[in-house]
C-alpha cells in the first residue's frame, strides 16, 4: 500500500514537472503593433489572449509602438539583432523594408493559405523588387465615390460614371448645367497616387518617367477640368473636412472618400445626406479603386522563430481574428470570406448612403492597391515637388511638360544619389 502511494506521488510530481517543462518550452513571440494604443487595446488584448488559448507552443506578447517612432525602433531592432517576431507595418514601408533587406521574404511560409487574401492585398504584400510576399495583409480601407443624385439629374446624368474619364465629363456637365462643381479630386496628397492609379509608372529602372505623353495627357486632362471649372477652383487646398463642408453646402457635386464621410453630412446637411448615392470609385489603367491603402504583419530580419511568428501572423489575419478587429476599428480586413460577412454586406440594398457605402467598400476593396511610390531616397522633398508641379501646370501657371520635366529632373538628381 505504501509503494503504491509512493508511486503515486512520484508520477504526480513527474507529470507537473513534465508540464512546467513544456510550459517553460514556450516560444514567445513579441509582435509590435503600429499606434494602436489606448484605443484598440481591448481588441488587441482579445486577440492575443484567444491566440494564446488556442495551441501551447506559442505565447504572444503585444507591443504597441508609435507612429513616428516605429521605423526607427524597427531599424534599430534589426542592427541589435534583438527583433519582434512581427512588425505591423503599411505597404509604403514594407517595401522600403524590403528594399533594404530588414525584413523576411516569407513566400513559402505563408504559400498554404495566401489565398485567403484578396487580390489586391496580396499583391501589395508582394515587393516588386524580387516578386516575393514580405506580409500577410491585416487592415485597410478604400475610396468609394459619393454623388448628390439631384445635381446629377439637374444636369441631366442618369448613372454613376463609370470610368475615370466618365466622371470627368460628368463633373463638367454638372459644372454647365448646374454652376456647381462637378467633383473634388484629392490632388494635395501625393499626385503620384493619380498616376499610379491611371496605370503609369512613376519611376522605372531608377529614372522618374512622369513626363511621358501619357502622364502630360493625364494631367492635361486634370487641366481641362480645372479651367472649365469642374473642379473647385481651391481644390489644392482642400483637406477632408473641407471636402466634406463643401458637398454638405452643395458646392461640390462628388467626391470620393472612405464608407464612413459622411456621418457628419447626415447630421449636419440632411438633405444633401438623403440626396446622395454610392458607388464604387471608376477603375482606370491601374485596375484599381482611389483610395487604398493596406498594413500587414512582416517578419524582421533576424527573427529567431520565423515558423512561431507565422503561426501568429496566420492567426491575426485569419477571417474570424480580421473580422473582429474590423468591426472594432471601423476599417475593412482583406480576407475574401470575412468582407462577405453581412456585418459589412448587410447594406448593399440599403438607401442609406454609409450603410450602402459600406457595402460597395467591402466589396470593390478586393481588388483596391495602395498607391504610393516606395524606395525614394528623399520622400517628402520629393513628393513636395511634384505636387507643386502639378499645382503649377493644372491652374495654368506653367506649360504642363516643362513643369513635369523640371520635377523629373528634381526626382532624377535625387535618384542619382542611391547606390544600387
Amino acid at each position: 500500500m505504501k509503494l503504491k502511494f509512493i508511486l503515486a506521488v512520484s508520477a504526480a510530481v513527474f507529470s507537473a514537472t513534465t508540464m512546467s517543462a513544456l510550459a517553460a518550452e514556450k516560444v514567445k513571440v513579441e509582435y509590435w503593433s503600429n499606434s494602436l494604443s489606448p484605443k484598440f487595446d481591448g481588441a488587441m488584448k482579445e486577440l492575443t489572449t484567444k491566440f494564446n488559448a488556442s495551441q501551447s507552443e506559442v505565447e504572444a506578447v503585444w507591443v504597441d509602438v508609435g507612429w513616428d517612432a516605429f521605423q526607427q525602433k524597427v531599424i534599430t531592432a534589426v542592427a541589435s539583432g534583438n527583433v519582434p517576431g512581427l512588425v505591423n507595418l503599411p505597404k509604403p514601408w514594407m517595401d522600403q523594408f524590403a528594399q533594404s533587406k530588414m525584413i523576411e521574404p516569407i513566400t513559402k511560409q505563408v504559400a498554404s493559405f495566401k489565398n485567403v487574401y484578396t487580390e489586391g492585398a496580396l499583391k501589395d504584400a508582394t515587393y516588386a523588387g524580387d516578386k516575393q510576399i514580405y506580409g500577410m495583409p491585416w487592415y485597410q480601407v478604400t475610396g468609394v465615390l459619393f454623388y448628390n443624385k439631384d445635381l446629377l439629374a439637374k444636369a441631366g446624368v442618369k448613372e454613376a460614371p463609370a470610368t475615370f474619364s466618365q466622371l470627368l465629363q460628368v463633373a463638367k456637365q454638372v459644372k454647365e448645367k448646374t454652376g456647381v462643381a462637378g467633383f473634388a479630386p484629392k490632388v494635395n496628397e501625393e499626385f503620384s497616387a493619380w498616376f499610379l492609379y491611371e496605370g503609369l509608372d512613376v519611376v522605372k529602372d531608377n529614372k522618374a518617367v512622369f513626363n511621358s505623353p501619357a502622364h502630360i495627357k493625364l494631367i492635361e486632362q486634370f487641366k481641362d477640368a480645372y479651367a472649365s471649372g469642374a473642379f473647385p477652383k481651391d481644390v489644392f487646398k482642400m483637406q477632408f473636412e473641407n471636402r466634406i463642408a463643401a458637398y454638405g453646402a452643395q458646392k461640390i457635386a462628388m467626391f470620393t472618400d472612405g464608407a464612413h464621410a459622411l456621418k457628419r453630412t447626415k447630421t449636419d446637411a440632411p438633405k444633401v445626406y438623403n440626396a446622395t448615392g454610392v458607388a464604387g470609385f471608376p477603375l482606370a489603367g491601374g485596375e484599381t479603386p482611389f483610395g487604398g491603402f493596406l498594413f500587414m504583419w512582416s517578419v524582421p530580419k533576424g527573427a529567431k522563430n520565423v515558423d512561431a511568428a507565422i503561426k501568429l501572423g496566420k492567426f491575426l489575419t485569419n477571417d474570424e481574428s480580421q473580422l473582429a478587429f474590423a468591426k472594432a476599428s471601423s476599417t475593412f480586413p482583406s480576407t475574401n470570406k470575412s468582407l462577405d460577412d453581412a456585418y459589412f454586406q448587410s447594406g448593399a440594398k440599403s438607401t442609406d448612403p454609409v450603410e450602402k457605402g459600406t457595402a460597395v467598400a467591402a466589396t470593390h476593396i478586393k481588388i483596391s492597391r495602395t498607391l504610393s511610390v516606395s524606395g525614394l531616397p528623399d520622400e517628402a522633398g520629393m513628393n513636395k515637388t511634384l505636387d507643386a508641379a502639378v499645382l503649377e501646370a493644372v491652374t495654368g501657371r506653367k506649360p504642363v511638360k516643362a513643369a513635369l520635366d523640371e520635377a523629373v529632373n528634381f526626382w532624377n538628381k535625387k535618384l542619382a544619389t542611391v547606390k544600387k
